[in-house]
């Protein structure tokens, strides 16, 4: 998987938000917006709304970016 750089990802995330909504139905436009595409931060929030563990939200994250 390739790394983009944070300029890029915020670009391409609000391209990615639909996508998102749709792996994550339980997080909101708003909260996927503000992630900004961030790993980081979007790991967080799965773990906190699936109630899952940090190694898992970092997973999905991974499973997600790679595919998109």
């Amino acid at each position: 998987m390739s790394m983009f750089n944070a300029d890029e990802m915020k670009g391409k995330w609000k391209q990615q938000v639909g996508k998102a909504k749709l792996a994550w139905g339980d997080l909101t436009e708003d909260e996927l917006l503000a992630a900004e595409g961030r790993q980081d931060k979007l790991t967080g929030l799965i773990q906190e709304r699936y109630a899952v563990t940090r190694e898992e939200a970092e997973k999905q994250v991974k499973e997600f970016f790679g595919k998109n």
